[in-house]
């Protein structure tokens, strides 16, 4: 199956999307990568998803990527007497550590390590924001306060550990039923990258979500440890005031880009698609808006996982991608964003691979990548013509099902220089990018398998004998 647009799409699995059929749908609607949001899945669930995903992967012969979303350190407020109150602009109030439940005065906040680091005047939101007060202060914007709501610190960094017990717990079982992508949420500093990175050992990639202000400040350290990163708008839109977050949004879509990771961005793309069968002007514009940026992937969370039309949302997530890659516009903007690239023969070989194809109107370039290193240097270039990443390692094909353009197949390593022109040839027709008589640009290592060694560039013509 090939999808006829270069971002990927991702699908998040819940309620709505919890069978092997709907899962399906999803990737016949244009689905490339489903994740699993841990803050809500139990690890029965999810070694049963994942079981269905690997089966539709079998069946459709082609990588599909799994991303296992954990949850983080989630900030609580503690119990209200009657379950909720109501707090008044102006008004006095305090947070403490006093366990019993919470009046009209006070509220308990049990989490000591964030009285440690609170100083006079900074802030602290609760339920996503919508209430606003100072520490030891009073509240800024009222509204009703429930139990159990969770907290914002914008302006500290806490001392907590980037993996709770929880957190440990579902990476193991992750891990165990064969994820893709581990990604860590709340994360605030560099370190907690690392954290994680020790944690998962290499077997799957390190995503970072960013959405706290100091993750953004710290964002170059943070990529350097992190295999790809997800501009998660949802608490970043908390913590920062609202105005700045597409501007921040753009600003790390061109630094990861330049460091050549993948990211995706997240959170409320189709919301109205939860409830009703076609989004707004507006959320069609803002996905819009991530493509002409050169994103690596646009991501659906509940309108796909509880929402009452998932497939309608893939669907149209799908649609609205074709339409702006089609746009007259598209390849200028994209083009223009480019940076030179790195000083290695890797990236001299797919800065070459890029222009070569392009000047020739190639038909694909075809990268045989092994560690998926190669893979993600052809998507950095994000070329004019399809790119198909071969490889023989499927957890490689599958990790790279989320970088930009890529197209991957799972196959053997080519033998010899021989054998790499005809299986490249073979299956960039077979897979539909080629036609006998069109030139395809391939590029590989030699020795051949030698991990992120790419040194060689050839230029083939797909002939008869691929058509027989």
């Amino acid at each position: 199956m090939r999808r006829r647009r270069n971002v990927k799409v991702i699908a998040t699995l819940g309620p709505a999307s919890a069978t092997r059929e709907r899962i399906a749908e999803l990737f016949a609607a244009g689905a490339d990568i489903f994740r699993i949001n841990m803050s809500h899945a139990t690890h029965d669930a999810m070694r049963e998803r994942i079981q269905m995903i690997r089966s539709i992967e079998q069946e459709q012969g082609r990588p599909i990527g799994i991303l296992v979303d954990l949850q983080g350190p989630k900030l609580r407020i503690g119990d209200i007497l009657d379950g909720a109150m109501m707090l008044e602009n102006g008004q006095r109030f305090a947070l403490d550590l006093d366990t019993s439940p919470g009046n009209a005065e006070r509220v308990p906040l049990p989490h000591r390590e964030i009285l440690k680091v609170l100083k006079p005047g900074a802030a602290l939101l609760v339920d996503d924001g919508k209430l606003r007060q100072r520490a030891v202060g009073t509240v800024e914007v009222g509204g009703k306060l429930s139990s159990k709501k969770g907290g914002n610190v914008p302006d500290a960094v806490l001392p907590i550990a980037a993996l709770s017990a929880k957190d440990r717990a579902d990476l193991d079982a992750g891990l165990s039923a064969g994820a893709d992508w581990i990604a860590l949420s709340f994360v605030q500093r560099p370190e907690d990258v690392a954290e994680a990175r020790r944690a998962v050992a290499g077997r799957a990639g390190v995503l970072a979500k960013i959405e706290k202000p100091s993750a953004v400040d710290r964002l170059d350290e943070i990529l350097e440890l992190a295999d790809a990163v997800m501009v998660a708008r949802g608490d970043l839109g908390v913590e920062l005031p609202l105005e700045q977050v597409p501007g921040k949004r753009k600003q790390i879509i061109r630094r990861c880009r330049r460091a050549g990771k993948p990211v995706i961005v997240a959170t409320q793309m189709l919301e109205s698609m939860i409830a009703a069968p076609v989004p707004t002007r507006a959320e069609a514009s803002d996905v819009a808006t991530a493509v002409f940026e050169g994103a690596d992937a646009i991501m659906l969370s509940a309108e796909s996982a509880s929402g009452a039309y998932p497939v309608e949302a893939v669907t149209m997530m799908d649609r609205i991608a074709r339409s702006v890659e089609g746009d007259p516009h598209y390849r200028g903007i994209i083009e223009a964003q480019r940076d030179a690239p790195e000083h290695s023969a890797p990236d001299a070989i797919m800065a070459a691979a890029r222009q070569v194809a392009e000047t020739l109107n190639a038909a694909a370039i075809v990268s045989f990548t092994s560690s998926g290193s190669t893979g993600l240097r052809a998507a950095r270039e994000r070329p004019g013509v399809p790119v198909i990443a071969l490889t023989p390692v499927a957890r490689t094909g599958r990790r790279l099902a989320l970088a930009w353009g890529l197209h991957c197949v799972v196959t053997e390593d080519a033998h010899d220089l021989d054998d790499m022109v005809d299986r490249a040839c073979r299956i960039a027709y077979r897979e539909g990018f080629a036609a006998a008589g069109q030139r395809i640009v391939i590029t590989a290592g030699v020795p051949l398998g030698t991990p992120g060694a790419t040194n060689l560039l050839r230029i083939a013509m797909v002939g008869r004998n691929e058509t027989a």
